[in-house]
């Protein structure tokens, strides 16, 4: 179908529209840059037990379904079970972690020397291959593995200081913690009890289109966002689980501090723990020592397994992005936000894609796409001609 040149009435609305969107999305953003932080530092207990409300609300439907027991009794409940349970995990792993980071700063020399003796017994197990390679690629090669091994020598003991030091910090907050926490729990408490009718009066006041539009925007990035996190954290805390159990049945040195590193890579995606076992288990063979390399595959074919079986159940069979965007979204977390960006990237880009498919952004592309077509026929539409006259 042939595109009409607009008429320029046609022409100063359409650039209009586009200028009022774009004005407006550009201010909703800067207006998130400049008060989300100071917003969440102020609410953040509000908001995390909101969640957590929202989270424990198909549970407690389900029980009231089954007992008659009043809500507030059972939301009380729920959520002392709950956070007694948090808190005796998350002390434990808290005082594991610290422990095995202390036992690591202590022993630190002797890892290193077993680092060096396998890099050696790595080169010469090696040398056969070294033989038929060029001397500058052995002498690159050479200065790769070394130049990585002093900077392991700088960089782990530094990132040991710091963690250390970032622990102090925490515990020297922990007065201004507890009283968050505190909130926190009496929060989720109130928000629980008093969820239905909190939520009617955030709906009633708003006109049936906006509500509709709402619903469906909540939707989309519940399904997006919270269900995909909350499926991910999932199967997450699975591989740890299975990661913990076989390093402790191997007796690997540092395993609660190691499983959950790996943990957390297999929650980021296309990255997961094999990109650190498989290579870890391939130099376990370099060096000689097979059971150790047998042990890390058997554990990974186990996550492997586990993962196969779960995702679709609990995930479904695919995040919604592509590999490229997975990977694009990964890399610009990084550059961002670092190790949480990496995590929180992916699920911020599947969000933004998903309320774009859902169809919230369509006139304002339909507006630049017509834009763009009425550009083009100006640019290719001939220059008029001037009408023939005398010459002067």
């Amino acid at each position: 179908m042939e595109q009409r040149e607009l008429s320029w009435r046609e022409r100063g609305r359409l650039w209009l529209r586009i200028g009022i969107r774009a004005a407006l999305l550009f201010s909703l953003i800067v207006l998130a840059v400049i008060l989300i932080p100071p917003l969440w530092n102020l609410l953040a207990p509000f908001i995390l037990a909101f969640l957590m409300a929202w989270m424990l609300n198909p549970l407690i439907r389900t029980i009231q379904k089954r007992i008659p027991i009043s809500r507030r009794i059972l939301s009380m409940l729920l959520v002392v079970l709950i956070f007694a349970l948090l808190t005796g995990m998350i002390f434990f792993f808290i005082w594991s972690v610290i422990s095995e980071i202390q036992s690591l700063t202590d022993n630190w020399q002797s890892v290193l020397d077993s680092l060096t003796s396998y890099v050696s017994y790595l080169q010469n197990s090696m040398t056969f291959w070294y033989h038929l390679l060029p001397d500058e690629v052995v002498s690159t090669v050479n200065d790769l593995i070394y130049g990585t091994l002093d900077r392991v020598k700088e960089v782990v003991p530094s990132m040991i200081n710091s963690v250390m030091l970032s622990l102090k910090n925490v515990f020297s907050a922990v007065p201004s913690f507890a009283v968050a926490t505190v909130v926190f729990i009496m929060g989720t408490y109130f928000i629980t009890a008093d969820y239905p009718r909190l939520r009617f009066l955030m709906t009633d006041h708003l006109s049936p289109e906006l509500d509709t539009f709402l619903t469906r925007v909540k939707a989309t990035a519940t399904g997006a966002f919270g269900g995909y996190v909350r499926a991910e954290f999932i199967l997450s805390v699975g591989v740890f689980l299975i990661l913990l159990i076989g390093f402790l049945i191997t007796r690997q040195s540092y395993g609660i501090l190691l499983a959950a590193l790996l943990a957390v890579l297999d929650f980021i995606p296309i990255i997961g723990a094999g990109t650190v076992m498989v290579p870890w288990a391939v130099i376990c063979v370099f060096i000689g020592d097979f059971r150790s390399a047998v042990e890390l595959m058997v554990i990974w074919g186990v996550i492997i397994l586990f993962r196969r079986l779960s995702e679709p159940k609990v995930v479904g069979d695919h995040t919604g992005l592509s590999p490229i965007l997975s990977l694009v979204a990964i890399y610009a977390g990084m550059r961002v936000a670092g190790v949480l960006g990496m995590v929180l990237a992916p699920v911020v880009a599947l969000v933004v894609i998903n309320v774009v498919r859902m169809g919230t952004f369509t006139p304002f592309v339909s507006d630049l796409k017509l834009a763009a077509n009425d550009c083009l026929l100006l640019l290719r539409k001939p220059p008029r001609k001037d009408p023939p006259g005398d010459a002067s």
